[in-house]
């Protein structure tokens, strides 16, 4: 008898070329915005207040960027990372039009790119993937890849193919925020650090931490629905590379950014994922700290009321960011690094 069940696609059934579209179209709800608060903590005025939203050109408050983000890539996982053992890294992430509650959102990815790791029992998949609301419109596009288990460790892989991956994304091709219509608070925002206060190479240390809860990330992952299975069988993992579950490498992002709130307030948007790594496993327990680096700054031609910031930001695990602990001259990172985490924020101008 045939089986109705779907145990998810293992590396050698990948093919480059190959598009995958995602189910569920999944509906933004208030309720997602409480929850991601509840979760994360996050401060940034534009997602929280309305009024404030609202002077700085947008019809009301926006769901964070990064919810979107999960929305996304949580649709991905069923197909590209059911099997993963962990996901890698990311590039040329784009954030489109603002996503708001009732809006509907739909994935679909196109592999990219696949290669065999040594052992034969792994390989990575590259893959791009593309959300859009419920009139088409983009809201999230990225590159992503990924470690994915072999079904059958004999089996003969597939051709390898490693694509180019996007150093960055250019300037023009930011959806930047709308123009303000009103008066921008930095009082309401909570810092009178606005764009020109900023210097390339300057560094922050975010100074506050949060401790993971297991009930916390494993709520997060399914609100998202991401179904990985790392992230939820012990039953199976005690037996893994970690005797553990692992914590959803997004649910660390989201703490690094709300963290850096402190340092980053008026951040209000982020714009571009040029890259990033997950360096380390995160477990339940750990406590997230986070540092950042401003890494470029740009004027917005023909823009005087907002800027571009490109950052760098580092969370570490059990481990105070005072003196920005990364990697050293050999280019190996302190193992208390965990997120590597490159991208772009428009920030008010005075």
């Amino acid at each position: 008898m045939a089986t109705k069940t779907r145990p998810g696609n293992f590396f050698e059934d990948f093919r480059v070329g190959a598009t995958l579209v995602h189910a569920t179209p999944r509906t933004v709800t208030e309720g997602d915005v409480a929850l991601y608060q509840g979760l994360f903590g996050s401060r940034f005025a534009l997602q929280s207040s309305t009024p404030f939203a609202q002077a700085m050109g947008y019809d009301r408050a926006p769901v964070d960027d990064l919810l979107a983000f999960h929305l996304v890539f949580g649709k991905t996982v069923p197909d590209v990372s059911l099997n993963a053992i962990a996901n890698l890294g990311y590039a040329g992430g784009v954030f489109g039009v603002p996503v708001y509650p009732g809006d509907t959102i739909t994935t679909t990815s196109q592999v990219t790119g696949v290669k065999e790791n040594k052992d034969g029992k792994t390989g990575v998949v590259y893959v791009h993937s593309t959300g859009v609301n419920q009139r088409g419109e983009m809201v999230v596009d990225y590159h992503r890849w990924v470690m994915v288990r072999k079904r059958d460790p004999v089996s003969p892989p597939p051709d390898t193919v490693v694509p180019p991956l996007p150093g960055s994304v250019a300037l023009a091709d930011l959806r930047l925020p709308p123009a303000m219509t009103g008066h921008y608070d930095t009082a309401l925002a909570g810092s009178d650090d606005c764009w020109e206060d900023y210097a390339v190479g300057e560094r922050i240390d975010h100074v506050d931490a949060m401790t993971i809860e297991e009930a916390e990330h494993q709520t997060a992952t399914r609100l998202y629905q991401n179904t990985a299975k790392v992230h939820f069988n012990q039953h199976v993992e005690q037996h893994g590379r970690f005797g553990r579950r692992i914590v959803y490498g997004g649910y660390v992002i989201s703490l690094a950014r709300s963290l850096s709130f402190n340092g980053l307030a008026n951040a209000q948007r982020i714009v571009a994922i040029h890259g990033g790594r997950h360096v380390n496993p995160t477990f339940a327990g750990d406590t997230i700290y986070a540092w950042s680096e401003i890494t470029g700054k740009e004027a917005v031609p023909g823009r005087t009321d907002v800027g571009v910031l490109r950052v760098r930001t580092v969370a570490t695990k059990d481990l105070a960011c005072h003196d920005f602990p990364a990697q050293d001259e050999a280019g190996a990172y302190n193992p208390a690094v965990v997120l590597d985490f490159d991208y772009s924020v428009a920030m008010p101008r005075r």
